[in-house]
This record gives C-alpha cells, sequence and structure tokens, in this order.
C-alpha cells in the first residue's frame, strides 16, 4: 500500500511539473490536440541535451474511428524533414487504447531520445501521429535546441 501511495504522489507531482508548450499545428487532419507538453522544457525554445531522453505527452480528440496509430518524428532543417527514429512507434503502445474512437479524447504518451551523436544545432521537431489510413490524427511542430 505505501509502495502504491510513493508512486502516486511520485506521479503527481510530476505532472504538475509538466507546462503546456507554445505549438504550431501541421495538419492534424483527422483529429484536434488539445495540449502539448515536453518535459523538461522549461522554456522555449526547448533545449535538448545529448544523451537525454524528454518525455512527451500530446492530449488530443479524434475525428474519426481508425484501428491503431503511428508516429513519426522529424527533424525539420531548411524545410527537409529529416526522420528521427523513435523506440515506440505504434500509438496503441503509447498511452492509447485502441481502437481509436471518433469524439473521444486520448492521452498519448511517448520519449523523444536525443542521440549524442546528434550535432549541436537549432531546429524544429515535427511530431504526427498517424491514423490506419496514413492521415494525420495530430501533426505539431516546435522549435528546439540540440545542445551538449
Amino acid at each position: 500500500m505505501l509502495t502504491l501511495t510513493l508512486a502516486f504522489l511520485l506521479a503527481a507531482c510530476g505532472a504538475g511539473l509538466a507546462e503546456p508548450i507554445r505549438f504550431v499545428d501541421c495538419g492534424s487532419k483527422d483529429g484536434s490536440i488539445t495540449e502539448v507538453n515536453v518535459t523538461p522544457c522549461p522554456s522555449e525554445p526547448c533545449l535538448l541535451h545529448k544523451g537525454d531522453s524528454y518525455s512527451v505527452n500530446v492530449t488530443f480528440s479524434s475525428k474519426i474511428d481508425s484501428k491503431g496509430s503511428q508516429a513519426k518524428v522529424y527533424g525539420e532543417m531548411l524545410h527537409v524533414d529529416i526522420p528521427f527514429p523513435l523506440d515506440q512507434p505504434d500509438g496503441c503502445k503509447s498511452g492509447i487504447s485502441c481502437p481509436i474512437q471518433k469524439d473521444h479524447s486520448y492521452s498519448y504518451l511517448n520519449k523523444l531520445p536525443v542521440k549524442s551523436e546528434y550535432p549541436s544545432i537549432k531546429l524544429v521537431v515535427k511530431w504526427e501521429l498517424l491514423d490506419d489510413q496514413g492521415q494525420p490524427l495530430f501533426c505539431w511542430k516546435i522549435p528546439v535546441q540540440i545542445t551538449s
């Protein structure tokens, strides 16, 4: 019981530290974004330190039914999208209870690992969650700076 209480308190405190960030919607055709959180990101642009991993939480509602979803993440430089690999691209294994239902709200949870071999650079992170027809349930962009 003590372990459960401690876990709940730690989760509640961690959730209280998350601040919504300003994002640009880049074409959420089949869904609507309510909020985007990247933790830790105390200021904007988010400073992403090489070798660290960042929590991403997107609250959205779906405008359609979908059996599944797949996430794609890009670093946008000079208007070119460079894919960033995710350890878990399956949205149904990232906090979303599938199948996704129309007019329901979901919290998508994932991690953004920043590899030590990434260059120190300013860029835009573009994050999409695609439905089973390949259309975006959500798409958002934020400016970041990768640093040592």
